[in-house]
């Protein structure tokens, strides 16, 4: 059966089970929980001890449940938690029984960090209490501080912090944390009394996640109970004022140049109204932001790579449009999934060729008044080279409607690597029902988009829909469109292929088992896409079809995977380069198929590894690959190593691609960090090296020692040759009114 039919049949089946849940109605899932919240005059120490009389008064949360292995079935541990707050903070204490305290997983070390591998405690709050977005924060026994930003009721974003602070400890029979949140710290409402409120917890080596309020095996800002009696809350004057020094030393040692530079900055955030916040950024300094994983690209489209910068993080949620990214299908990549959105903040201070260019300064005036959501952004960038200093400018503004969707628009202004006049508008409509009474979830989305640009005329609109029921288990289907005009141009925004319709259609079903068993949860089906030109005929036609991927009780995974493959490129691109040699794939109708493996050990086990790979067809040619990963860690260190490998045969010539990683982190304390990237591939012929000591007294407080090295082989030929050090020392203060 051909790749094309296979397509009309996933797209077929997809339809006919959205149209099925199209008629079912709102169900409240789980019965409703709430807990009334104490107040108290007198803060709690927090130190993991949880000694004070206050923890005594407040009423215990005890029925947690499973969500995994079981679906609201009793957890293999009791959990505890309590809530009380002052004025001034939210304190949370959780003690978490564990028949086998020694055998409690904490390999993450340092804060900000994911974790993943970690037994850990999840809060999540909704100050608001809408039930669309919120604040998730989590711990594991070393005290580790994650925290990140619901964007949507099922995506957040690991890269958003704030200031908190948790202490833990343990005891016989398991482990303690204290948790203290300052309403300084979230952007709230203190006309409202009642809270979104949720707690997760996980145990790693029993691959057991337990949760509060749970439906359909998830829990997030949507699917969350209800804390009340949040009363006579006191944010402060609201203000933030965050002086940093920076010094900074540049050498490139080809043209034999040093440039010693003092950089100070200045971050300032005032609260205008409890839910309304403004911030300033003046001579923005980001030589502290962590380096790029890099990425080998094979394909002709540009490659898509996270905000990193804290100052374009905060309220980034406000900034979401039209659930661009988030469409959750493996027949399509992460960059070609972000294709087409209006705003995409690494744009700013960044040139033609990726040039950094200074940020002289900029604001931003973010947060929620009633039911209306806004995000607006000025920078003022400075210029370099040929390149004039330019305002930029951008605004968006939804409203929340029904009981979990939102209607907005946005307006970008501004060409941060160019010249020329350039804007954006667009209107979004985003749907959502968490609670269908078939037990399953409904999303979708519309939305509109035109560019006005200096130069082109036509041809310069956006638009897409879909609608997509993304269950944890039983089954999942998604369809998604996207159409891309070829003047489509938002110069502050994203964009790596034009001139297409884009055609998604996903359908799959996971099962879970027994708990007990060998495995855990099995899933297996189809995705694909399909990409045409807008002038006529095929660009792209991708199947993947996951004939099984499968989860143990113990955390380890497998897959295999087959794809279906078809390419039309109409104008010669290069995949391969080195001294005296370029290999392109030129112009023609290509179609190929590849198989692949996976397979993963549990990450936290002392060691782990991971191992990928594929065979199979590369345009008019062979591509094998491999992908590996091991991962050692201890009380105080983890040391990772990546080897990604490419051998690719083609009729216009052979190739072999390698990406090496070398990743170490020690931690001389539960402040103190010294954490080392390595990084090279045979493309760019780049060794780099990133190295940081990182000291954080308490949250808001950060000094950075960076060095950044880079070595190139230019001629190929092995032998390696500096090229540029910087070396910056870096203070950060956060100041609070």
């Amino acid at each position: 059966m051909s790749s094309s039919r296979i397509f009309e049949g996933t797209l077929f089946v997809v339809c006919l089970f959205l149209s099925s849940l199209a008629g079912a109605q709102n169900n409240s899932g789980a019965a409703s929980k709430s807990v009334q919240a104490l107040m108290i005059e007198t803060a709690p120490v927090i130190d993991g001890i949880l000694d004070e009389a206050v923890w005594a008064q407040a009423t215990p949360i005890t029925d947690f449940h499973q969500i995994r292995p079981g679906d609201q079935t009793p957890t293999s541990e009791a959990t505890e938690v309590r809530i009380v707050y002052t004025k001034d903070a939210i304190y949370i204490a959780a003690r978490m029984d564990d028949s086998n305290p020694e055998l409690i997983a904490s390999p993450t070390l340092r804060h900000g960090q994911g974790l993943g591998p970690d037994d850990r405690l999840i809060v999540i709050l909704d100050p608001f209490n809408t039930r669309r977005t919120g604040y998730r924060f989590e711990t594991n026994l070393n005290g580790v501080r994650h925290d990140a930003l619901y964007t949507t009721v099922s995506d957040f974003d690991a890269n958003w912090s704030t200031i908190w602070d948790v202490k833990t400890s343990t005891y016989e029979n398991g482990w303690i944390a204290e948790i203290e949140i300052p309403f300084k710290s979230l952007p709230m409402d203190p006309s409202t009394e009642e809270w979104g409120f949720n707690f997760g917890r996980g145990i790693r080596r029993r691959n057991e996640e337990m949760a509060w309020v749970s439906f359909n095996r998830s829990f997030n800002p949507s699917i969350a109970g209800t804390l009340s009696g949040m009363r006579d809350m006191d944010q402060g004057v609201g203000l933030d004022i965050v002086p940093s020094l920076a010094v900074v030393q540049s050498k490139n040692h080809m043209a034999g140049t040093t440039d010693d530079q003092m950089n100070p900055s200045l971050d300032a955030f005032y609260r205008l109204t409890p839910s309304l916040n403004a911030a300033l950024t003046i001579n923005t300094d980001f030589s502290a932001v962590e380096v790029d994983s890099r990425q080998v690209n094979l394909d002709r489209f540009n490659l898509f790579f996270p905000e990193r910068r804290d100052f374009f993080l905060n309220d980034a949620d406000l900034f979401q449009f039209g659930n661009i990214g988030n469409v959750g299908n493996s027949a399509d990549s992460d960059s070609a999934q972000q294709n087409a959105r209006p705003y995409f903040s690494r744009k700013i201070g960044i040139g033609a060729g990726g040039t950094p260019v200074d940020i002289e300064y900029g604001g931003r005036i973010s947060g929620r008044v009633g039911r209306w959501n806004i995000g607006t952004l000025a920078i003022q960038q400075d210029g370099l080279n040929d390149l004039d200093p330019s305002t930029l400018l951008i605004s968006r503004v939804s409203a929340n409607v029904l009981a979990e969707s939102n209607v907005g628009f946005i307006l970008t202004d501004g060409d941060p690597s160019s010249n020329l006049d350039n804007s954006v508008y667009g209107v979004d409509f985003r749907y959502l029902n968490t609670r269908l009474s078939s037990g399953m979830a409904l999303e979708g989305d519309a939305w509109f988009m035109r560019s006005d640009t200096a130069g082109l005329e036509g041809d310069d609109a956006s638009w897409g829909f879909g609608v997509r029921s993304p269950n944890n288990q039983g089954i999942r289907a998604g369809f998604n469109y996207k159409e891309v005009q070829e003047n489509f141009n938002p110069a502050m925004g994203f964009v790596n292929n034009s001139g297409i319709r884009d055609y998604l259609a996903n359908v799959g079903y996971s099962h879970f088992f027994n708990p007990g068993g060998l495995l855990q949860q099995a899933e297996f089906g189809f995705d694909a896409q399909r990409v045409n030109f807008i002038d006529g005929g095929l660009q792209t036609e991708k199947l993947r079809i996951t004939l099984i991927e499968a989860n143990t009780s113990s955390r380890d995974s497998f897959r295999i995977r087959t794809a279906v493959n078809k390419e039309v490129v109409r104008a010669p691109f290069r995949v391969y380069s080195e001294p005296g040699r370029d290999i392109f794939i030129e112009p023609g109708r290509y179609e190929f198929n590849r198989r692949g493996i996976r397979m993963q050990t549990a990450n936290q086990r002392p060691v782990s590894f991971f191992l990928g790979g594929g065979i199979g067809g590369f345009y008019n040619g062979e591509r094998n690959n491999v992908n590996t990963n091991i991962r050692l860690q201890g009380k105080k260190f983890i040391i990772e190593a990546g080897y990604e490998f490419n051998d690719i045969s083609l009729p216009q010539g052979d190739f072999i691609t390698r990406l090496v990683t070398l990743n170490t982190q020690y931690a001389f304390s539960s402040n103190l960090y010294w954490v080392s990237l390595a990084q090279y591939d045979n493309i760019s012929e780049v060794l780099g090296i990133n190295t940081r000591l990182q000291w954080i007294p308490e949250a808001g407080q950060e000094a950075f020692i960076v060095l950044n090295y880079n070595l190139e082989d230019i001629d190929k030929d092995n032998e390696f040759q500096s090229m540029s050090t910087d070396l910056s020392v870096k203070f950060r203060y956060t100041f609070r009114f």
